[in-house]
């Protein structure tokens, strides 16, 4: 498969919409009577899946057709100003900005959708027929988005995700010709690799920001290390699995890959809200005790999810390891429900079940490379 590389304007394409991400993090960070209500749970994933989803549609048609040309350089410039409109009507109150969050989010696909219609004149045979069913059926979906237009209060609503959820359906109606065009599995990997390391950034700014010299002390020092010390293993048991145990030369549709991150970025940005919302300690304790864990729990599965099926060589260890790590985490989840901890002993026992993931990670590497001998 032709080597991939990732440009310039693509990773400065990404920080737009990392952005965009960071603004729907802090809608988890609205905390009444101690918790943080579910109408703003509803709403950080109502503006997160446009966001992942604009995203990706980008990423994918750059995986599979894009160039470092000239046209195509002006058609991702020209998107990022509708990303830009996106970005600045992420809002908790989201009916005054419905209208320009519209205007960005069809926008954004628009131009997506364009880019498969003009490759057409330059590719044949199996890539083509993928450009032609990906540039005609993707407008289904934007024009039922923008239906909503014509309609108020939650049946607006209802409509704009009727129309993303369609977008997001058509790729996997059209498996069958896009396995015969296959993603170049390694920039994919690569492309959301970077976008995801990024978003590892804004964990580390939830830790910085507990360091402010007005509430700076031992206390704040010490959980923010061993916050630190958290992403880091984290950081490590994603990357460790990305660079090793994945198979970049594997010729797939690449659908595990995408749809799989949309719960990774997910439940990092949870994960990101759930360390300042833990230190602040505004939050219920029960209340935390189910934001934390979830967020952990999410993480893990997505990420075993993706890297068991995209993996070099499949093997059952694997799968019995996922299995006794979930009840791992199960086990700490109930004991900390039984017995109150503080927010640094729990940032500790995540702390040490990510040890335990990195240590099996490490022992299902060995074991592999002896089996394979």
């Amino acid at each position: 498969m032709e080597e991939k590389k990732v440009t310039w304007l693509e990773l400065f394409y990404d920080l737009l919409f990392v952005s965009a991400v960071t603004t729907s993090t802090h809608v988890l960070l609205h905390v009444e009577d101690g918790s943080v209500h579910p109408e703003y749970l509803f709403k950080f994933i109502l503006m997160f899946i446009p966001i992942w989803w604009s995203w990706t549609g980008q990423t994918m048609f750059t995986n599979r057709f894009g160039k470092d040309y000239v046209n195509q350089r002006i058609f991702m410039v020209l998107q990022m100003f509708f990303v830009l409109i996106l970005v600045s009507s992420l809002s908790v109150d989201f009916d005054q900005y419905y209208v320009s969050f519209l205007i960005g989010y069809i926008g954004i696909r628009a131009i997506t959708a364009i880019q498969y219609l003009r490759v057409l004149k330059i590719e044949n045979g199996h890539r083509r027929k993928v450009a032609m069913y990906l540039g005609t059926r993707f407008w289904i979906g934007i024009f039922i988005s923008f239906l909503s237009l014509f309609f108020d209060s939650w049946t607006r609503y209802a409509v704009l995700y009727a129309g993303i959820l369609v977008d997001v359906i058509v790729p996997i109606l059209g498996r069958k010709y896009l396995v015969k065009a296959p993603t170049n599995t390694a920039h994919l990997l690569e492309r959301f690799a970077l976008f995801t390391l990024i978003l590892f950034g804004e964990s580390v700014i939830s830790t910085i920001t507990i360091l402010q010299p007005l509430s700076g002390s031992w206390h704040a020092i010490f959980f923010s290390i061993i916050t630190f010390i958290f992403i880091i293993l984290i950081w490590l048991h994603y990357f460790h699995n990305i660079e090793r145990k994945v198979n970049k030369h594997a010729k797939r549709a690449g659908q595990t890959i995408v749809y799989g991150h949309l719960f990774i970025l997910m439940s990092l940005s949870m994960i990101a809200a759930s360390i300042k919302l833990m230190y602040v300690n505004e939050v219920n304790y029960t209340y935390m005790i189910y934001f934390v864990f979830s967020s952990v729990l999410i993480y893990y599965l997505s990420t075993s999810f993706v890297f068991q099926k995209c993996k070099n060589n499949r093997s059952d260890l694997n799968l019995k390891h996922i299995t006794l790590l979930v009840g791992i985490l199960a086990i700490l989840f109930i004991l900390n429900l039984k017995v109150v901890v503080p927010p640094i002993g729990v940032m500790i026992e995540l702390l040490l079940f990510f040890l335990i993931v990195h240590f099996n990670t490490n022992i299902s590497t060995i074991y592999e490379k002896l089996t394979n001998r």
